[in-house]
């Protein structure tokens, strides 16, 4: 089956799909700038990144990714003014509301990680049924980083563990790495072997902290409303080149 245009089929025909990443996670970055660039509202650069989203899910899809990691909003994003805070819920639930079916259709399985108890709650009842319609699919895991923070995400964890101390349930002499990643909102989960960050920033922003510390990691200066399949692409082949030693020889 063909899904990508001329220039993307050639550039997938080099991928080895042997050597695919599992996991790969994405900061979406730039469609702030995006809109700057054109003179119009920050609104519809956030708008304009949701398409980005939807051919970046797909193109996963096909290529066989099991793990999407999308950085939707974090626990720092509660800074922005007010008015740019509730577009960002508003686009939440209208792409939830718009997507979840199209999503499950093709096996799809959304997952939310983040602190969603905080959220408007007319997210909260948008994830829920996301959650509920797609909980049977085996396909792509599509988790949507919402609220997230990678320390607080740590934090949290340690707190879990602490409890289960004072519960009795573990002790200090038994709490190893696995313990940590097991009381992470990605337990379960591989961890990510490819991470992207789209508009020419070189940081990970607060993002799976825990979990990136042997991924690869890719930049690109697209901003994110302008990045698609050819994008993901290239940063898969880029993955590609690398020898992932783990620290081994």
């Amino acid at each position: 089956m063909v899904f990508f245009g001329q220039k993307n089929r050639d550039l997938s025909d080099k991928i080895d799909k042997n050597k695919l990443p599992i996991h790969i996670g994405i900061i979406m970055d730039g469609n702030g700038r995006w809109a700057q660039k054109r003179g119009i509202m920050r609104f519809y650069g956030h708008k304009a990144g949701v398409n980005a989203v939807r051919e970046v899910v797909k193109a996963s899809r096909e290529l066989g990714i099991k793990y999407l990691t999308l950085y939707a909003f974090s626990t720092e994003n509660w800074k922005r003014p007010k008015e740019e805070v509730n577009f960002l819920m508003d686009l939440l639930v209208e792409f939830l509301s718009k997507e979840v079916d199209e999503l499950n259709k093709n096996n799809v399985l959304i997952n939310f990680i983040g602190d969603i108890s905080v959220l408007p709650q007319k997210c909260k009842i948008e994830i829920e049924r996301a959650q509920n319609v797609t909980k049977n699919n085996s396909g792509l895991v599509l988790n949507i980083a919402l609220n997230y923070g990678g320390r607080d995400e740590i934090v949290k964890a340690v707190k879990k563990i602490c409890a289960k101390i004072l519960n009795k349930e573990l002790s200090i002499e038994e709490i190893t790495e696995q313990t940590i990643s097991e009381n992470l909102y990605t337990k379960n989960q591989p961890d990510p072997d490819l991470i992207i960050r789209t508009s020419g920033e070189k940081r990970l922003s607060n993002f799976l902290l825990w979990q990136s510390a042997y991924s690869e990691l890719w930049f690109t200066e697209v901003l994110w409303p302008d990045f698609g399949k050819e994008h993901l692409i290239e940063a898969i082949l880029y993955y590609q080149t690398r020898q992932r030693r783990f620290g081994g020889v």
